[in-house]
């Protein structure tokens, strides 16, 4: 495994496998997706993912990293990311929760998150969904190798903050490989101030925009985990593990 200014780069059989890592990953989502509905708890999602990680024989990635107590992030409404699943939160029709997931498989971390609608949802709501996968469309859009990681940033943050919408700056994306966190960050938005890296075929980047519906401020809860929008409007989370190649970018978080 080669680095480029820390950034460990991949060859082709290390991204075989997180291929593979994050094809599971996005197995498990399409399941989770499917068992969305108002009157189920959020506990109920976490069981149904630990089980799959035993049927899939891979290790969820959370459960215990840097003490997170679960295998999922369940984010409902409001909160932004890291919710705690609960047997105490019931979804509601027209709710929207966030589901961040990550397995480890053959020592190559996946992650991937979405959004998805309980019920009906408004059309407001939809749109917000809408905007922030597409913002994440268009991120992945610029993983080209020669172009600056700041033009993911700069593709996702002019779209969002175009649509009306908000850039959470607390939580990045990031690289990704042995370690669930490698270098680089991945903004959102365009620090001020700073040279963006450049891209190098053989990296692997997590890209996840965080959208809110007013601001952008957050706040973060007594569990010291569960991130809010502060002015509490909704907030929306997409996720996709790629590869920069040669011939441009590979989401490798499909099923």
């Amino acid at each position: 495994m080669k680095k480029y200014r820390g950034i460990y780069l991949k060859n082709d059989k290390e991204i075989g496998l997180m291929r593979e890592a994050n094809r599971l990953v996005s197995r498990i989502l399409d399941m989770l997706g499917a068992a969305i509905r108002p009157g189920i708890t959020t506990m109920h999602l976490e069981e149904l993912a630990c089980k799959a990680c035993d049927d899939f024989d891979v290790r969820p990635a959370f459960k215990g990293y840097h003490g997170f107590p679960f295998a999922l992030c369940c984010s409902v409404n409001e909160e932004i990311v890291h919710g705690f699943p609960s047997d105490k939160r019931v979804l509601k029709e027209g709710d929207i929760v966030s589901i961040d997931m990550g397995v480890i498989y053959q020592g190559f971390y996946g992650d991937s998150a979405r959004t998805y609608p309980v019920g009906e949802i408004l059309p407001s709501t939809r749109r917000l969904l809408d905007v922030t996968h597409e913002s994440l469309m268009r991120g992945i859009a610029q993983a080209y190798p020669g172009n600056s990681l700041y033009d993911i940033s700069k593709a996702v943050q002019d779209y969002v903050e175009g649509e009306g919408f908000g850039v959470v700056r607390r939580f990045v994306g990031h690289g990704i490989g042995r370690g669930l966190h490698e270098k680089p960050e991945v903004p959102n938005f365009v620090p001020s101030g700073l040279p963006g890296v450049q891209l190098k075929s053989g990296m692997v980047l997590a890209i996840e925009p965080m959208v809110t519906e007013g601001s952008h401020d957050i706040e973060i809860l007594e569990d010291r985990w569960t991130a809010v929008t502060k002015d509490r409007k909704l907030s929306a989370h997409f996720e996709h593990t790629i590869a920069v190649t040669v011939d441009g970018p590979v989401i490798l978080s499909l099923s």
